[in-house]
């Protein structure tokens, strides 16, 4: 696979630096069931990496010490790391908001059929991908026979009281199937609820929409057609300074799946350190105690994926 990230480090990118930490996003491991064009982090089936138990115990002591507020659970498909129910049961007991970042047909497989139950019942906010509301699209990006297992879990969720009750909030995630910009996402959230509403009777929240990011897989993708420096120019033409205020790396930290730290999920993927110490590679268990509000971010040429147009967060878009 083409590696993009040698010619993502040298950038132009302004400097940028933390504000107060709320939010921990925490990579359980890249195994999944699902091997997604798009991916950044090459999750797939044959993928072993798994956070272990004594890591995540860390991860509990942190939010303790911290006194984080969101816990942002990713992979791969999170729920396949053996610890998941574990993890969030104890950051449920803190109060703690837990966001499962899941490709709805992870509920369809052997053994986690009663897990959309288990979600509902600690009212863990799902975030799921969901790349078009048109089967073709989404079986481009994701594979054959996803569309519809994915609408069939949505349905099931919807039963459970997902995008309904206030207490089971539901959003999905746009990517572009290829190297352009997401569209408006209030526009694009409306063309969703009417055609998912009229199609399947399914209800959401909220869609996000999220800028693909010239990194591992997709970067890969776009290195193999030679369209990495034309992607990179739309990137940096549509840069707006208004997204700087609000980026998620400035109020989130990222932690791979053996417990070190780093400043966003892109960061961790291409392996680019912390500034808040001087040390190459930082573990979770050196932070705790620690202030990091006011550091200097590690940046690269990608983090114009972050800033350009209306913005592009783990959130979805930073402005209307």
């Amino acid at each position: 696979m083409l590696d993009s990230r040698p010619l993502l480090l040298a950038t132009d990118f302004p400097p940028i630096q933390r504000d107060q930490l709320h939010t921990l996003q925490v990579n359980l491991g890249y195994k999944c069931n699902l091997s997604c064009v798009h991916c950044h982090v090459n999750a797939g089936p044959s993928r072993t990496e798994l956070m272990d138990k004594a890591t995540i115990d860390l991860l509990l002591d942190f939010i303790d010490d911290q006194q984080i507020t969101t816990l942002d659970l990713t992979g791969g498909a999170p729920e396949m790391n053996p610890h998941f129910r574990y993890l969030v049961t104890a950051a449920r007991a803190r109060n703690v908001e837990v966001i499962d970042r899941c490709n709805l047909t992870i509920l369809l497989e052997p053994g986690y059929e009663d897990l959309a139950g288990f979600l509902a019942a600690n009212q863990v906010t799902i975030t799921a991908s969901l790349p078009c509301y048109l089967e073709e699209n989404v079986e481009k990006q994701r594979g054959k026979g996803v569309y519809n297992e994915s609408m069939q879990v949505l349905q099931q969720l919807n039963a459970l009281g997902y995008g309904i009750d206030a207490d089971k909030l539901l959003h999905l995630v746009y990517n572009p199937t290829g190297a352009t910009l997401p569209p408006p996402q209030e526009q694009l959230q409306a063309d969703y609820q009417r055609e998912l509403k009229a199609r399947f009777g399914v209800v959401f929240n909220q869609l996000f929409t999220i800028t693909n990011m010239p990194i591992s897989r997709f970067g890969s993708v776009l290195m193999s057609h030679g369209e990495l420096d034309t992607y990179m120019d739309l990137l940096k033409n549509n840069f707006s300074e208004a997204n700087m205020a609000t980026v998620m790396c400035r109020s989130l930290i990222s932690i791979d799946w053996q417990g070190y730290v780093y400043d966003c999920d892109f960061n961790q993927m291409l392996a680019l350190p912390m500034l808040a110490t001087d040390k190459p590679k930082i573990h979770l268990a050196e932070l705790l105690n620690t202030d990091i509000t006011g550091k200097d971010i590690s940046i690269g040429d990608h983090c114009f994926g972050c800033t350009a147009g209306q913005g592009s967060s783990c959130g979805g878009a930073l402005h209307d």
